[in-house]
């Protein structure tokens, strides 16, 4: 269903159990015909229970796999949230405990989140201040390069500037992560990488554009500095090269652009079974944040800090458990079941079914 710029997916059972998620509102707004005509249809009439079969299943239904990546995972996350509020709902639990066997993270430290590209390195590092500042957080990453733009950066320089002034600015006790979004080539990747080492950044996120794997590996191959990587792998063979030739040492899956909480469990295992952590990355609309914490608070191997950028707050909401705000850079998961909270009734009537 949608209304204005939001997506609702709601699902019922024969007996009206519901289960509701809110979806990647910049992704379906593009992306729905695929949902109504090659997804929907699949799943009524199938056994909830049964979701991780399902999951496998329509990966296969109508030939879907041709079109794996966004196009067919945004929407595909979308209905499992739906679903596993439904059944998180039937059984009393949170969706975190559905996914997992234990809550390890009943609490979320965050890292703000800043992207200030095309502003000069003065202009970007108010702005960051400002951000770090409203929610306190102990963490926080930032935008370098020009975002798969093979070396150029907007405006020049801005960059090699930046990055020694964020550490100057707020001092050698904060987490610090550089996000280059892809830009450089491998040459490239490893000046720019050396300058990230030189101020003692925690990690260095997609150095390189995020399909070349192998140049991946020869990044993190010659830093030390922590690579990190996977927001727009979909893939799970792929994240199982990455994470067994050490070309990522964080790895980070994306509710949204992986296909939900199940397939991303399975990369934090992996990268588990070696020691590595997994910092997922969040999408930056509907309830994107909400579903990351789920899933952070049942990994055992989640790193220290996750990306924060705020609530939606055009989604009418009520949570008994958690104020769902950063307070003094920690928030709450929500520990009621499904979701944890309940989305106004009266602002769900006034979404349209979608049709194509």
């Amino acid at each position: 269903m949608r209304y204005q710029n939001n997506f609702i997916c709601r699902v019922r059972t024969s007996d009206g159990a519901e289960g509701i998620s809110v979806g990647n509102n910049m992704q379906l707004v593009s992306l729905y015909p695929i949902f109504v005509n090659r997804l929907q249809p699949f799943f009524i009439g199938k056994d909830a229970r049964k979701l991780e079969g399902l999951l496998d299943e329509v990966y296969v239904y109508k030939s879907n796999y041709k079109l794996q990546n966004l196009a067919l995972w945004v929407p595909l996350a979308t209905i499992e949230f739906a679903v596993l509020d439904l059944l998180g709902k039937i059984a009393n639990k949170s969706i975190g405990l559905l996914i997992g066997e234990e809550i390890h993270n009943p609490k979320v430290a965050v890292y703000r989140a800043n992207n200030y590209r095309g502003k000069t390195a003065q202009e970007s590092i108010e702005r960051i201040q400002r951000n770090v500042e409203k929610t306190n957080a102990k963490a926080l990453k930032f935008k370098i390069g020009g975002r798969m733009s093979h070396d150029a950066d907007y405006p020049p320089g801005r960059s090699e500037e930046l990055i020694p002034l964020v550490r100057k600015i707020f001092g050698d006790d904060m987490v610090i992560y550089a996000d280059s979004n892809g830009s450089y080539s491998v040459k490239e990747a490893i000046r720019i990488g050396k300058i990230v080492e030189a101020h003692n950044f925690d990690f260095y996120e997609e150095p390189v554009p995020f399909d070349w794997h192998e140049e991946t590996r020869q990044v993190a191959d010659a830093l030390k500095v922590p690579i990190a990587g996977g927001e727009q792998e979909p893939s799970l063979h792929q994240f199982r090269w990455l994470i067994a030739n050490d070309a990522l040492d964080i790895v980070q899956p994306d509710m949204f652009y992986f296909g939900g909480m199940i397939r991303s469990v399975k990369v934090a295992n992996m990268a588990h079974s070696v020691g590595k952590q997994c910092v997922p990355h969040i999408s930056g609309s509907g309830l994107g944040y909400l579903y990351m914490m789920h899933f952070v608070s049942t990994i055992p191997n989640a790193g220290p800090y996750h990306e924060f950028k705020g609530f939606n707050t055009e989604i009418p909401v009520e949570c008994k458990t958690s104020s769902l705000e950063s307070e003094e850079g920690v928030v709450t998961v929500p520990s009621g079941p499904g979701m944890g909270l309940d989305i106004d009734p009266d602002y769900i009537s006034r979404h349209k079914a979608v049709t194509v």
